[in-house]
């Protein structure tokens, strides 16, 4: 996020849901929240993937 969380500092979060809101967790404090799709694509800065191996 382009701020970090009022609550840790941290401006990492985990998305755990995505469709008209999304529902993040933040990387730091584990704090989860929900905001609106059009919000959250505003404050995104970035987006860091997790390799994930999937066999089969």
């Amino acid at each position: 996020m382009k701020k970090p969380h009022p609550g840790c500092g941290s401006n990492k979060m985990k998305v755990l849901r995505c469709g008209a809101d999304f529902k993040l967790s933040c990387a730091g404090c584990g704090h989860s929240f929900m905001i609106p799709r059009s919000k959250c694509e505003k404050k995104i800065k970035s987006v860091i993937r997790e390799n994930i191996n999937s066999e089969g």
